[in-house]
């Protein structure tokens, strides 16, 4: 049997490490130190589609011969992009404008393959409901959960979920950070099935 080829996530996102992890596939993770600064007039599905593309570029420069995934994303509420709080009170403010409202997350993906030059780029959107919420069921998920360092203010894969009316997407993964049955068909086009084992 051939051995796997190298695998390097293009980031330190401990929450894409995670969702890397459930494919049992081994893969170092890199962090890509590029620009995230939006460009002038860049839609949020250009701008996670850019972004990694660069990061996967990036770490490509010194792992030339590895295959390497990357991915940005972003959270839109009535076409405003929501950056990660960062404090509480950010949070706060984040939250209080989801309420009742639809959030759509746009999740990029980018599989390079070193060895053949070749990229795939997709963005899958995620669509969520948020419930109508009190400042103090606010106060009281941001306490709990300190999601200061996620798009949006929250982590939907523990109590976010209770925060939500509804939830809209193919893939559940692609709103943690990473669409796994998108990466999944990626990965086997470029010579890695998930579902067999190299020695």
């Amino acid at each position: 049997m051939s051995v796997q080829q190298k695998l390097i996530l293009a980031s330190s996102s401990k929450y894409r490490q995670s969702l890397m992890h459930k494919l049992g596939l081994a893969f170092d993770s890199i962090a890509p130190h590029i620009d995230e600064t939006p460009e002038h007039n860049e839609g949020p599905a250009a701008l996670v589609s850019r972004l990694a593309k660069q990061k996967a570029l990036a770490v490509a420069e010194s792992h030339p011969d590895a295959i390497i995934i990357a991915s940005d994303q972003v959270a839109c509420l009535n076409d405003s992009i929501l950056t990660k709080p960062l404090t509480a009170p950010n949070a706060h403010a984040q939250l209080s404008r989801c309420s009742g409202q639809t959030v759509t997350f746009y999740t990029s993906l980018a599989v390079y393959n070193g060895p053949t030059n070749h990229m795939d780029i997709i963005v899958e959107p995620y669509i969520v409901g948020f419930k109508t919420l009190t400042d103090e069921q606010i106060a009281f998920y941001i306490e709990q959960e300190k999601p200061l360092d996620c798009a949006g203010s929250f982590k939907c894969e523990g109590l976010g979920i209770a925060l939500f009316s509804f939830l809209n997407g193919k893939d559940f993964n692609t709103l943690i950070g990473l669409p796994l049955i998108e990466l999944t068909r990626l990965l086997e086009k470029n010579g890695v099935d998930v579902l067999k084992r190299g020695a």
